[in-house]
């Protein structure tokens, strides 16, 4: 066996060399004392508390105040119901007959039968937004053309008309054509303030503006006097509020309006922020793919744009509307 008594023992490690070049006993662990002191329980200094006015309000979150103020004040008369006069007046039947329309009390046609389905569109978006929470815009629809010519008006009409023919609603169909309203001439009305007038002029109540008509479930609202701020007026708050009063306390009531053409009239594309839904008229051959995409460019505000194509003759699945009522169009 070998001796392990001459096996030198281990020379001094690295650390403790280091220690001799550069003094490591500085850097060891204090002593620790055998008994440690208590610890103090520190108090935090008091505040000097500023005095106190007596009429001064108790501090709440902003945030709160709010809600209270909202809850407890009064709604703004702008969003109050409207409360129209009860006066009515006629609608010119042989005028909407010469017009090509449709005929409230007449029989059913191949033209009505077109626009049941094309309200049934539109009523079923208008309940969808409603379920979604969109507001009183699900309630509002535009209907504009990329051009002059195309058949807004006539559309628009007929669309008001078919809708006033409903059990559960009503419809209001506004001219928003300022430059060139047609919608009085149309129907046979008088002229009168409209809504230009309410935007223009803080003293013209809106429910002065709109006409109640012989045909159950028909309001109209006027265009009114022409401006030169026309797109300005549309664009300032009052026309929030005043199109919220169009629909306060009348979640049945569809308001249509009949706007000047997208390409040729800056109105179109300002009424768009306020609607839920659009619906372009469109000509069967002639309504270029240029012209339409443009329009809907300036309509993208819009939710929900709808094509609606006018003066189609031909349909590729044979359908003739109103051949089983009697009437072959």
């Amino acid at each position: 066996m070998t001796d392990q008594s001459k096996i030198p023992g281990p020379g001094r490690s690295l650390f403790d060399r280091e220690e001799d070049v550069w003094g490591a006993d500085d850097l060891r662990a204090a002593p620790v004392p055998s008994e440690l002191a208590r610890p103090v329980n520190r108090q935090a200094p008091k505040r000097a508390e500023r005095p106190v006015s007596a009429a001064a309000p108790q501090s709440t979150p902003r945030k709160a105040e709010a809600l209270v103020a909202d809850a407890a004040a009064p709604a703004p008369t702008d969003s109050q119901p409207l409360h129209l006069s009860g006066r009515i007046e006629p609608i010119d039947r042989e005028q909407l007959q010469r017009a090509g329309l449709i005929q409230p009390e007449g029989q059913v046609t191949g033209l009505l039968e077109e626009f049941r389905i094309v309200k049934r569109q539109v009523l079923g978006s208008v309940r969808k937004a409603l379920d979604a929470g969109k507001g009183a815009r699900a309630q509002r629809v535009l209907v504009c053309s990329p051009l002059p010519g195309e058949g807004k008006t006539f559309c628009a009409t007929n669309l008001a008309l078919a809708m006033a023919a409903e059990k559960d609603s009503e419809v209001l169909l506004v001219d928003a054509d300022f430059a060139k309203p047609s919608i009085l001439s149309t129907l046979g009305l008088s002229s009168s303030l409209g809504l230009m007038d309410v935007l223009a002029n803080p003293d013209v109540e809106l429910e002065d503006c709109i006409i109640e008509t012989d045909i159950a479930g028909l309001l109209v609202l006027p265009a009114g006097n022409q401006t030169n701020s026309d797109s300005e007026f549309l664009a300032s708050a009052r026309t929030a509020q005043m199109l919220d009063r169009l629909t306060a306390g009348e979640p049945n009531r569809i308001v249509i309006f009949d706007s000047p053409p997208a390409l040729a009239a800056s109105p179109a594309a300002e009424l768009a922020r306020h609607v839920g839904q659009a619906i372009v008229v469109t000509r069967a051959d002639r309504t270029g793919q240029t012209a339409l995409e443009d329009a809907l460019t300036l309509l993208s505000a819009c939710p929900d744009i709808k094509l609606l194509l006018n003066a189609a003759h031909f349909s590729p699945s044979g359908r003739r509307f109103g051949t089983y009522y009697g009437q072959e169009v």
